[in-house]
Order: C-alpha cells, then sequence, then structure tokens
C-alpha cells in the first residue's frame, strides 16, 4: 500500500499517513536501516510492531528523510538532525508522521468501546462536559486521549499526569479543532488539536496557538 493520506494543516506542519498492508520483507527491501535499527527491529517480537516500525522509516521517505536522519534523546522523543520537529504515532494498521517547523506531537488509536473503561485514568477536568449518555462518547473520548498523548509527546518531559496537566477544551464533533492546555506548576501553555478521522481511527496533531 503506497502513502494513504497526506495533508499540510499549514504552512509548517505536514502530516503523513500510511496504511500497513506489505510484509516485513517488502518493507525491509526498500529501506537502508541504521545497525541500532536493525537490532530494534529484529528484537520486537509482534510481527505487526515490526512492521509498524519499518513503515514509519517509510513515511520518512516520503518526507524525503532516511532512517539515519532520525534520533531519539533519553526520553524517547524523536528528532531530526535538521533541527524540523517530529512526533510519530501508529495503531494496528495505521502509522503515521508529522514534520514542523515549530514543536509537535502527533497520536492515532482505533476507536474502541473499551476506552469507556479506562476513561477515569486520563479523563479530569473534561467530565464536565463529556456526557455518558453521548452516542459519539466513544468517539470524543479518542479524540481526548489522542489529544493529551500527542501533548505528552510534544512536552517529552517525565512526570507528567494525563488528569492533572493536561487539559482539552470543550468541541462538537462537527469540529476538526479545539483548544489543549499543558498546566504544570506555574506554567500555562495553550496548544490548538487538529482531530482527523478516517476508517475507524482517530488522529490528532498538537501545536502550539500560533497568534496571527
Amino acid at each position: 500500500m503506497p502513502l494513504y493520506k497526506s495533508l499540510d494543516l499549514n504552512s509548517q506542519t505536514n502530516v503523513k499517513v500510511w496504511k500497513i498492508s506489505e510484509s516485513i520483507e517488502f518493507l525491509t527491501s526498500r529501506l537502508v536501516l541504521t545497525p541500532e535499527s536493525l537490532e530494534r527491529v529484529r528484537g520486537m517480537k509482534s510481527d505487526l510492531h515490526q512492521r509498524a516500525f519499518l513503515s514509519v522509516r517509510m513515511l520518512l521517505g516520503e518526507f524525503g528523510y532516511s532512517d539515519s536522519d532520525l534520533f531519539y534523546d533519553s526520553f524517547g522523543k524523536p528528532f531530526l538532525k535538521d533541527g524540523m520537529q517530529i512526533s510519530i504515532s501508529h495503531s494496528y494498521s495505521f502509522s503515521t508522521v508529522v514534520i514542523s517547523c515549530h514543536e509537535v506531537g502527533i497520536d492515532i488509536e482505533k476507536q474502541r468501546s473499551k476506552i469507556i473503561q479506562i476513561a477515569p485514568k486520563f479523563i479530569g477536568y473534561e467530565t464536565f462536559y463529556l456526557n455518558k449518555n453521548d452516542a459519539a462518547q466513544i468517539q470524543k473520548l479518542t479524540w481526548v486521549w489522542c489529544t493529551k498523548e500527542a501533548l505528552y509527546k510534544l512536552y517529552g518531559t517525565q512526570g507528567m499526569i494525563f488528569k492533572k496537566h493536561f487539559l482539552v477544551l470543550p468541541f462538537g464533533t462537527e469540529s476538526n479543532q479545539t483548544t489543549a492546555w499543558i498546566v504544570r506548576a506555574n506554567h500555562k501553555l495553550k496548544f490548538v488539536a487538529t482531530f482527523i478521522e478516517f476508517e475507524g481511527f482517530g488522529l490528532v496533531i498538537t501545536e502550539p496557538e500560533i497568534l496571527p
């Protein structure tokens, strides 16, 4: 499967999505991996995780990068050698990469009813506007989770708690954006969260609010 989706969110930010349908052998034959990446992928026990890892490298190629252009800090946050900002996510049959001139985070999740059971672990302020009887409850909870996960990746700091440090403002299913905050000690940082939905998956990109 070639590139599934490519979207310019603005003049500085582009997101690409890959639908993972290829074999490990097919993906590996089209990539040049660093020794570290080869060791990492060979150590993965799950076929799906291996293909997700490799598909991310295919997406890097779509941006004009190679595996050797990518590195990680001690927190596990990815960076590009040229200074551009990057965030990575994958879920089941999809992987996604976003690259921007500024800080950015991304997360993709399959929409599943299981999220209702785990919601108390990541929902705090949002309980004031999320309705348990809402027909779109699973969709909205997925968007909240993805937003907080994307902020977590963007901020790249240990000790962050989803219920306490990340706030997602009210939104409707008719909208593809909302405002989100990182609140820690005396620091408050404001972000825009953009929602994308396809084939039963929710994807969220978080970026700093850019003033006109």
